[in-house]
């Protein structure tokens, strides 16, 4: 038998690597960026097209490069940043694995173009999937500019994997946002199609974290700075009356890196204990400073999960770091045994004579039941009645009549309310009684059918119905749009912008007037007749959580995702009480859609339960 097992070409085993390197045009990326920083630059400028499908260019102003490393930077496990294993638990630069290049290379069209700060001229090589077309010497700035065009060409199969332009931009955005944060001190910039999305220039973290993210993130930072023998922490929470339900503005750095850890998670929301409302999570950017060997950031091809030597102590100092800085920027609530200055007496009333009280005058000949004399025109004069007339022997002797009947003036006042009130309380209940839908708990609706009985999930049916009459009125009938008499100005950060600002023509059909896009801001001049002012902003960034969350795209563009984003926004929610007829008509108009079974989100809307069901139950 013939030996079966053989060595890969090397243009395969690059492609296997891409595979676990280079996901989507985001790797790439990240991959380009942390090769321009530790080239030294201090400039870096990030060129997409089509969100990286077309081009992926990084131009940096770092030392460049030989032409002889030019060509074997492109090799595979081929590095600068390590020469034996020992510096693995050493590490201070990004990419170390040697693998990026090479991966990228066996899976697109490369040119790169490089020169050192000390030579005239440069080295420029062409590479289409892993074998080189042309190498030339080049006259080009100082630095390196390295265009990745036409990712995954040869492999068809992983290109139509790849997520809408929008959500790849989203996931570049992010790589983007990442490597900014975490180099405050050198400029960034970002050009998608042509359009500038980023201009970051070199600052302290404070500043860049607001340019990121908006003028309005300033007032919501509390800062960090701690400083221990283990570990140094900075960076910022935001205060908790800004927490959000989604947990989007999250980071964490370690050494300049960006990580993902859930257990320092933790850390932070315990941190936050007692102060957020139930679902909302902080919003937080924080960067430790360890020594190199006492992390490992080799446990992952993306590097951005990593293990630490002394876990419980990072936990513990984080913990109190962020409860401290909440304390002591009166964020939370702190206990303090002092006097309290506020209740001083003001400045101004020190010297001012204390004043006196008030005497108490009496009479001492008043007498309540003394009966009065009222002087008449003239010289008559006459007595008033003493204090118990006629009148009031009347008033009682009719009151004691009703004591007899009734009891007491009292318990006929009491009863004639509790009827009327109970003709109130008890009139829902009777409607009720008389209709066929009941609801449960504010949350479920049960009808009865012929066959037994159906319980609802009044939220998810709500979903349904919205869904598919927002689906209508967007791709079949024509959306109609309500102006608005004094246009709205909402603030978002500059991705979300360029977000909107792609499905901008979807919200359009859908109903919406936008007036101007700024860097910071949109103003709407019109929104669909199904929404109210309100709840603009609410659906809008329900709709941007949707798409970064990557929310399956149906064959017609955006038009699905919206429809999805706004039934989840505006359907009903648990807790609503309902009218009978209200519960009717939804019950009518959930058995009425294409799809009542199911949520727009695949969830269950309800579940029949026969006689036989029923008496299966009731039979053991």
């Amino acid at each position: 038998m013939s030996d079966i097992i053989q060595l890969l070409p090397d243009h395969v085993a690059n492609q296997i690597a891409a595979g676990e390197v280079v996901q989507r045009p985001a790797s790439v990326v990240k991959e380009l960026l942390e090769n321009s920083i530790d080239a030294g630059a201090s400039s870096i400028t990030l060129l997409l097209k089509d969100a990286g499908k077309t081009l992926i260019q990084v131009i940096d102003n770092g030392k460049g490069m030989s032409t002889t490393d030019a060509r074997l930077c492109f090799e595979r496990h081929a590095t600068s940043k390590i020469k034996d294993a020992q510096d693995l638990f050493n590490l201070n630069t990004k990419g170390f694995r040697g693998e990026a290049l090479a991966s990228i290379a066996a899976i697109a069209h490369v040119e790169l173009k490089t020169r050192q700060h000390h030579e005239d001229v440069g080295a420029g090589i062409k590479i289409e999937g892993s074998t080189i077309t042309s190498q030339d010497v080049i006259s080009t700035a100082k630095g390196t500019s390295l265009a990745v065009k036409n990712l995954f060409y040869n492999i068809p199969a992983r290109r139509n994997f790849l997520k809408s332009d929008t959500v790849e931009t989203r996931h570049i955005i992010d790589e983007f946002q990442r490597v900014a944060m975490a180099h405050p001190n050198i400029s960034f910039q970002l050009h998608h199609n042509g359009n500038e999305v980023y201009h970051l220039k070199e600052s302290n973290l404070r500043k860049r974290i607001v340019a990121i993210f908006g003028n309005k993130m300033n007032e919501k930072l509390v800062p960090l700075d701690e400083k221990t023998d283990i570990m140094t922490i900075r960076g910022f929470v935001a205060k908790p009356s800004f927490s959000k339900k989604k947990r989007g503005e999250q980071f964490f750095f370690v050494n300049d890196r960006f990580i993902k850890s859930s257990y320092l998670n933790h850390a932070v929301n315990n941190a936050f204990d007692g102060l957020l409302e139930n679902g909302y999570h902080p919003t937080y950017f924080i960067y430790f400073e360890v020594p190199p060997n006492t992390i490992d950031i080799n446990i992952h091809p993306t590097k951005t999960e990593v293990k630490f030597d002394n876990e419980k102590a990072l936990y513990a100092i984080l913990r109190a770091t962020v409860k401290h800085s909440l304390g002591q920027y009166s964020v939370a609530p702190v206990l303090d045994f002092n006097r309290d200055a506020t209740l001083d007496t003001p400045y101004t009333f020190k010297d001012k004579p204390a004043v006196s009280t008030p005497k108490i005058i009496v009479d001492p000949d008043f007498n309540p039941f003394k009966t009065e004399q009222s002087y008449t025109s003239g010289s008559n004069t006459q007595k008033t009645q003493p204090v118990r007339s006629s009148e009031t022997t009347q008033k009682n002797t009719f009151k004691s009549d009703y004591k007899k009947d009734t009891g007491s003036w009292e318990s006929l006042y009491v009863n004639t309310y509790d009827s009327v009130k109970q003709e109130q309380l008890f009139e829902s209940e009777k409607e009720t009684e008389t209709g066929k839908t009941f609801q449960i708990q504010k949350k479920y609706l049960l009808s009865t059918i012929k066959s037994g009985v159906v319980l609802i999930h009044q939220s998810l049916a709500h979903q349904r119905v919205l869904y598919e009459e927002f689906l209508t009125n967007i791709t079949i009938k024509d959306a109609n749009s309500q102006q608005l008499l004094f246009p709205i100005n909402i603030s978002f950060s500059s991705s979300d912008i360029e977000m909107i600002f792609s499905i901008k023509s979807d919200l359009e059909s859908a109903g919406f007037v936008f007036n101007e896009f700024t860097k910071e801001s949109v103003i709407i001049g019109g929104i669909p007749t199904s929404i109210s002012e309100s709840q603009i902003s609410l659906i809008l960034e329900q709709l941007l959580d949707d798409l970064k969350l990557e929310v399956p795209d149906a064959s017609f563009s955006h038009y699905d995702v919206m429809a999805k984003s706004f039934a989840k926004s505006l359907a009903i929610k648990t807790g609503t009480v309902l009218t009978v007829k209200e519960q009717e008509t939804l019950v009518n108009n959930l058995f009425s859609c294409k799809e009542p079974s199911v949520s727009p989100l695949g969830k269950p809307t309800f579940k029949t339960l026969t006689l036989q069901e029923i008496d299966t139950i009731f039979s053991h």
